[in-house]
Formats: C-alpha cells, sequence, structure tokens
C-alpha cells in the first residue's frame, strides 16, 4: 500500500530541495528536529541516471546490502560491451550462465531479462516515463517481473525525484514513525497518512528523513 500524487509530474530541484527542508520544518516540529539533526536532504545528490541503468540496478540490489549489490552490478556491467552501461540488447545478449556467475539469481535473471524484452518491444515506454503522472509510472513499472510497488515507489523518488510519494508498505517508514512520535505501537495505515498530511506536498523528503533517523536509507 502506498500513497502518492496524483497529478505530478515534476520533479524536484536542487532549491527545492531546500524549500522542502524549510517547509517541513515548519508544518512539524518532531519533523523539523530531525531535519536540523541531519542537515540537507540527501535526495537532492541522488543520480540522475537513465531509467533502463536505474531499473537494472534496483533489481540487482533487492534483499541485499549496499555493499553487496555494488559488487554484483559491478560484475554485471564487465559482462557487457565496453562494461556498460546497460542496454536492453546486450543484457538479453548476456548467456544466463555468465549472469548467474556474476552473482545473479534465476529469478533476478528473468526479471532483468523481462524488463530488458519489455523496453526493446516497446511494452514498457521509458523513454516517455517521466511525462507519466506518479500514479501512472507505478502501473507502468509493476507491469515488469519482479518490479513491486514498492521499487516503483523508490524509482519515483530517487531518480524521478517526485516530491510526493508516501510508502506506506515500507517497515522503516513504520518503524521511523514509531519512533519519532513516540507511537506505542506501529502506526496503521490511516494513523501514518494522518500524521504524514501536514507533509504535503513534500513527502518524499520527509520519508527521506524518517529513513535517516534509522540510518537505512535505501540504497545508502
Amino acid at each position: 500500500m502506498s500513497t502518492v500524487s496524483q497529478v505530478s509530474t515534476a520533479s524536484l530541484t536542487r532549491a527545492g530541495y531546500r524549500r522542502a527542508e524549510r517547509y517541513l520544518a515548519e508544518r512539524d516540529r518532531v519533523l523539523g528536529a530531525v531535519i536540523a539533526a541531519h542537515g540537507r536532504c540527501g535526495l537532492a545528490a541522488s543520480q540522475r541516471e537513465d531509467p533502463f541503468t536505474a531499473l537494472v540496478e534496483s533489481i540487482v540490489g533487492q534483499q541485499l546490502s549496499a555493499k553487496a549489490a555494488a559488487t554484483i552490478y559491478r560484475r554485471v556491467l564487465a559482462l557487457l560491451p565496453n562494461g556498460g552501461p546497460p542496454a536492453p540488447g546486450p543484457i538479453l545478449a548476456v548467456p544466463e550462465a555468465d549472469l548467474r556467475a556474476a552473482g545473479l539469481s534465476r529469478a533476478k535473471i528473468a526479471y532483468v531479462r523481462d524488463l530488458a524484452a519489455r523496453v526493446r518491444d516497446g511494452d514498457v515506454r521509458l523513454d516517455a516515463i517521466e511525462a507519466l503522472e506518479d500514479a501512472a509510472v507505478i502501473a507502468e513499472l509493476t507491469r515488469v517481473k519482479g518490479i513491486g510497488r514498492w521499487t516503483a515507489e523508490m524509482f519515483l523518488m530517487f531518480r524521478l525525484h517526485r516530491p510526493d510519494v508516501l510508502p506506506i508498505g515500507d517497515l522503516g517508514i513504520v518503524n521511523a514513525i514509531r519512533r519519532a512520535y513516540a507511537l506505542r505501537k506501529p502506526p496503521s495505515a490511516a494513523r501514518l497518512e494522518k500524521i504524514a498530511e501536514p507533509w504535503r506536498p513534500y513527502r518524499s523528503v520527509a520519508c527521506w528523513y524518517l529513513w535517516r533517523t534509522l540510518d537505512a536509507v535505501p540504497g545508502k
């Protein structure tokens, strides 16, 4: 379950992140203290790499530590012409045995190949994805095997820099809110949305700060 903006296609700029920090600090005393403790929002520095590369890297890194994910991703890139970057044709041309030797599971090989085939065949249009509204981006990406709602939400936040994504199903966010707001038990989806309501239209930025309180920013 998640809450995303239904209409926004705008990306936050570095100046926009600064406005978001000020806005959130003014609207929420608890979040303001978190922002003061952790400084500038690191989302502003996250890579704006091409969508296919970002998704391949995301699939490779699923359920792995950042260090393990980076190692395997480098091995995958080494299998591609000139060491990458990833592209549908070259990815599909790599033998499964080589991908397995690089450290990819059979499931992740299937996911990466499904993504590559869909992009190659025009079934998933990554070249036009930045023009889609947030909910439409999620709908488009989750057609690919191995890309669920959470991965699509992270793509919105870290690759497209969309400002108003609230990944309600993220356990880190649930735990961070429970800790920051001194709740006796994990918040329900309804309570989490109520707490996050004052953060609109910058819920993505608020979530980054909440992850930082656990030192658990995705991909960090």
